[in-house]
């Protein structure tokens, strides 16, 4: 409140008389030092007392012909002291926000009077002080136990601190933005279940907004050979996709309880269920994400639980089999071992490991459906699920051609990744009853693949994942008013045992549904030539990346080569001329040109080492010079090379 609001030349304006009638305001205490403390205007011609002692010494006394007390005179004791003795006798916190005392006559002309008893003059008193309510001073200690503490000694609750922020977590377990339903995980063993922290195990999501474009309804009006900056680069939905693939992939878990293995380490739970499970393999499994020790890569881990391994011939004979089966819809197995660092017999499985992949359980009935899971009548189109008929059929073929059956198929082991699917159990049965005495052949257990197969598309045409397969008949007309007779027929085929004499194979199966092979290959195809076209378009930016990683080595580099100012002279003179063309232009107005189609095309005529010549003149305006792109492209290569005979080379990466 240093500065005045008025003008200087008001305040040595010679206005009226300040004070009253009948009226003596020396004697009476200035209000804005009752209020604030100080008066502004005390050097500025207010006229009322300014000394709280002067005024506290003049109000005894009055009416008393300014007579002192004596020692022995009695104490003056209120009436009402009584009532009063456990009130604070100060302003209310109110009186901070009022507006400051003005006195009269000082920064206006015509001073007005006002009595005493007016009813728009403050009273502090008349306001009720504010006080804080369920407020506790204990509750203000940060989490890492340190106390928040004030200049004067008190203690304040710092809305942005960790513990506030921790408050609007769940109690017992992090978020997980990669879960169906974060909520769910944070009960009992959720903790387990969530990405890695920042801090205080504070969960931190990659900010994509910052890289997000301006919404289609908004998109300004542009004429036919107009772009936007986000039409030179990737969608940004695939954008997204892969930078959320590479965040989980990078996910830690720290002071999880989960040991580092002999050549893995960094283990993150995959599994959206704390509970055990083994109604597949007879053992509970777990799956988890690891990284190699050796060459750095994160894999999917299955873990059996509880499995002690009796004939090692069993992992020997089963994985060399399966690691060669190599498919599009099957997850590679790369090896098997056994373990006891998780406190018992483990038996670990070695896959591919897909990021933010979920089961097709889990796609199609997400756990928040709970008890409604039955009663689901979302009805899934026919085209999505002839997709899934044709991955599956695929990846059996590939099974069964390299003399092996899938066994494991079921809803939550197979993985679904933007309607790509993959068998994500195999060879794991193959391991467990390698020496089961009522192991089947490989046709019986081929044949069974086929019964599994329709049971599973006939589970997602139904919306039952809990389907009574003893009554198939029944759940076949169900599904028959909504979906062709064809799906029907080859669910039919499938589920249904074959004639006597007759034995199912993939290419019978095939052989029954081309039109909608040809379908899904046409589909296929069309996506490819997509992610093709966008891979052009990054090809582009990674040669203009190259171009302008030379650019900026030998800009304003300084001394090199044993020439002082080297950057500064010879054709290094006219790299950074061409670098304020590109980057340092403006307009009539001489403002910034910021234009990306500008900076796109000329780093790409750079790059071509077009004939088109260019205008580069000096800051200065004294030095002009007609130069074409090749003979730029010449120099920076020179240049570049220059600095390349001098440096030792890269023990880290490889030169541009």
């Amino acid at each position: 409140m240093a500065a005045t609001r008025y003008n200087s030349g008001d305040l040595r304006r010679q206005v009226g008389s300040p004070r009253a009638k009948n009226r003596d305001t020396k004697e009476t205490l200035c209000r804005n030092v009752v209020i604030y403390g100080h008066c502004r205007w005390e050097d500025s011609g207010c006229t009322f007392n300014h000394d709280q002692n002067k005024a506290s010494g003049s109000q005894t006394d009055l009416n008393s012909n300014r007579r002192v007390f004596n020692v022995e005179s009695p104490s003056f004791t209120p009436a009402n002291q009584q009532q009063a003795a456990g009130k604070k006798s100060t302003f209310s916190s109110q009186a901070a926000s009022a507006a400051p005392f003005t006195p009269r006559g000082v920064g206006t002309s015509t001073p007005t009077l006002q009595q005493p008893n007016d009813s728009t003059i403050f009273n502090p008193a008349a306001i009720r002080e504010f006080t804080p309510q369920n407020y506790e001073v204990g509750n203000t200690i940060s989490q890492n136990g340190a106390q928040n503490v004030t200049q004067d000694g008190g203690l304040y609750s710092d809305p942005f601190s960790i513990s506030s922020l921790g408050q609007t977590m769940p109690p017992t377990g992090q978020y997980n933005p990669y879960a169906n339903d974060p909520n769910n995980l944070a009960g009992a063993g959720g903790g387990l279940y969530q990405p890695a922290g920042f801090g205080n195990g504070l969960v931190h999501p990659p900010n994509y907004h910052l890289y997000q474009p301006p919404s289609e309804l908004y998109r300004p009006s542009l004429q036919p050979y107009q772009r936007t900056t986000y039409d030179f680069f990737i969608p940004k939905d695939r954008r997204e996709n892969l930078q959320k693939k590479l965040f989980h992939m990078q996910q830690l878990l720290p002071n999880s309880g989960l040991p580092n293995l002999d050549r893995w380490h960094s283990l993150f739970p995959l599994d959206t269920k704390a509970t055990r499970n083994s109604t597949c393999f007879g053992y509970p499994s777990w799956m988890y994400k690891a990284q190699n020790n050796k060459n750095g890569r994160h894999f999917a881990l299955r873990r059996i639980e509880g499995y002690r391994l009796t004939n090692e011939k069993a992992i020997l004979n089963v994985t060399k089999e399966w690691k060669k089966v190599i498919n599009a819809n099957i997850v590679t197995i790369h090896e098997a071992f056994t373990t006891e660092f998780f406190g018992d017999s483990s038996l670990i499985f070695v896959y591919d490991f897909h990021p933010l992949s979920e089961t097709l359980y889990d796609h199609h009935f997400p756990p928040n459906h709970g008890h409604n899971r039955l009663r689901n009548t979302n009805k899934i189109p026919e085209n999505v699920l002839w997709s899934y008929v044709c991955q599956i059929a695929n990846a059996l073929l590939a099974i069964h051609n390299a003399k092996l059956a899938a066994r494991c198929l079921e809803l939550s082991k197979i993985i679904w990744e933007n309607n790509r699917i993959r068998l994500a159990a195999c060879s794991i049965l193959d391991v467990l009853h390698h020496d089961s005495p009522n192991r089947k052949t490989i046709e019986e257990l081929q044949q069974e693949d086929f019964v599994k197969f329709g049971r599973i598309i006939l589970a997602l045409a139904t919306n039952t994942p809990t389907l009574n397969f003893n009554n198939i008949d029944a759940a076949l007309a169900t599904m028959a008013p909504r979906y062709s007779t064809q799906l029907k027929g080859v669910l039919e085929w499938l589920i249904k045992p074959s004639a006597p004499g007759e034995t199912k194979t993939v290419e019978t199966l095939l052989g029954g549904m081309t039109t909608h092979l040809a379908n899904f290959a046409n589909f296929v195809m069309q996506e490819s030539d997509e992610k093709e076209f966008h891979l052009m378009r990054e090809l582009e930016n990674g040669r203009i990346a190259r171009l302008m990683f030379k650019l900026s080595v030998v800009n304003e580099r300084g001394d090199s080569c044993g020439v002082h100012s080297w950057s500064e002279t010879g054709e290094r003179l006219l790299l950074k001329l061409f670098r304020d063309y590109v980057f340092h232009q403006v307009d009539a107005d001489g403002k910034a040109r910021l234009d990306t189609n500008h900076y796109l095309s000329c780093l790409s005529k750079l790059d071509a080492s077009s004939e088109e010549q260019i205008l580069l003149t000096s800051r200065d305006n004294a030095t002009v010079f007609v130069v074409s792109y090749r003979s730029i492209r010449q120099m920076l290569d020179r240049a570049y090379g220059e600095l390349g005979k001098e440096s030792k080379p890269s023990t880290t990466g490889a030169t541009i």
